[in-house]
C-alpha cells in the first residue's frame, strides 16, 4: 500500500492516508507526530481507511486559536474536507486524544467509535504549570529547548535508560513544529476542562495507557471510563505516554476487539 499524502480545499490542514474500509482517523499527540503510528499503521491499515492529520503546526497545517473550541472546528473541517464518512472511529494520543474526546463530545452523530489513548480530559494545576513552563521555554529559547522534557513526559526512566537517542529524536521531531502552534496548544490544555461532560459522552469508549505515563498519569485516564456511561480502560504495564510507539504490538492487542465488535 502507498501512504497518500492530502490538503484540505482550504488548504489549511494536511494529512496522510493509508488503506481502504471504515474510516478510522488518528490524531497524534502534541509532543510525537503522526509518525507515532507508524508501527501499528499497517495492521490498521489492512482493515480500515486510515487517516492521519497533522495537527496544527505540524507539517504544513497552519495554526489555529488558543482554545479547544479551535481545534474541534479544525477536526471539523478535516472531517469535511477530507471526506471522512460519518460512522467513522476517531482514536487519539495525549493532545489530540483530548481533542478527539472533545470533537466526540460536540459531535457525537459523526463518531462510532473512540479510542483514547493517554489521555486527560483535563489538568490539575500541577499539569497545567507544566505546559505553562513549556510553552515559555518555547517562546524564549525555541522548539530545542524542550526536547529533555519531552522525551521524559513521552518516555518513561527505564525506556531512556535503554534507547540513548531518545532526546534527540524527540528535538528532531519537536524543531518541525512551529512554535506559535505549540503554545497554543499548551494554553488549550491549560484551560481544557472536559470532566464536567463526560456523563453525556455517548460514543462507546476505549481508554488504554501506559501504566508508568508520566504526561497524563493513569488516574486522569481512568476518570474518562470511571465518568462516560459508555467508557472502559486497559492498562499497559511497564508503558509509558505513547503505547503505538513504545509498546506497538501489546496497543493493537489492546485495541483489536473493540475495533472489531
Amino acid at each position: 500500500m502507498k501512504m497518500e499524502e492530502l490538503k484540505s480545499v482550504s488548504g489549511k490542514l494536511t494529512a496522510a492516508r493509508l488503506g481502504a474500509g471504515q474510516d478510522l482517523v488518528i490524531v497524534h499527540s502534541l509532543l510525537t507526530d503522526r509518525h507515532a503510528f507508524d508501527l501499528v499503521l499497517p495492521d490498521l491499515a489492512s482493515r480500515f481507511r486510515v487517516t492521519l492529520p497533522n495537527l496544527p503546526g505540524f507539517h504544513g497545517s497552519q495554526p489555529v486559536g488558543a482554545s479547544i473550541s479551535a481545534y474541534i472546528e479544525w477536526l471539523r473541517e478535516a472531517f469535511d474536507q477530507l471526506k471522512i464518512g460519518n460512522n467513522a472511529i476517531l482514536m487519539g494520543n495525549g493532545f489530540g486524544g483530548t481533542v478527539a474526546l472533545a470533537y466526540a463530545l460536540a459531535n457525537s452523530e459523526r463518531i462510532s467509535k473512540l479510542v483514547l489513548a493517554d489521555v486527560a480530559p483535563g489538568f490539575p494545576e500541577e499539569g497545567k504549570q507544566a505546559f505553562r513552563v513549556m510553552a515559555a521555554k518555547v517562546e524564549e529559547d525555541g522548539m530545542g529547548a524542550i526536547a529533555e522534557i519531552a522525551a521524559n513526559r513521552v518516555f518513561h526512566a527505564a525506556y531512556l535508560a535503554k534507547h540513548t537517542g531518545a532526546v534527540n529524536e524527540r528535538r528532531t521531531v519537536l524543531l518541525k513544529i512551529h512554535p506559535v502552534a505549540f503554545r497554543a496548544a499548551c494554553t488549550a490544555l491549560v484551560e481544557a476542562d472536559l470532566v464536567p461532560a463526560l456523563a453525556t459522552l455517548k460514543t462507546p469508549t476505549l481508554v488504554v495507557y501506559g501504566e508508568l505515563d508520566q504526561a497524563t498519569p493513569p488516574a486522569l485516564n481512568r476518570l474518562i471510563a470511571s465518568k462516560a456511561p459508555n467508557a472502559r480502560s486497559i492498562e499497559l504495564p511497564a508503558c509509558g505516554h505513547c503505547p503505538p510507539l513504545e509498546q506497538p504490538d501489546a496497543f493493537l492487542g489492546a485495541i483489536r476487539a473493540f475495533l472489531n465488535d
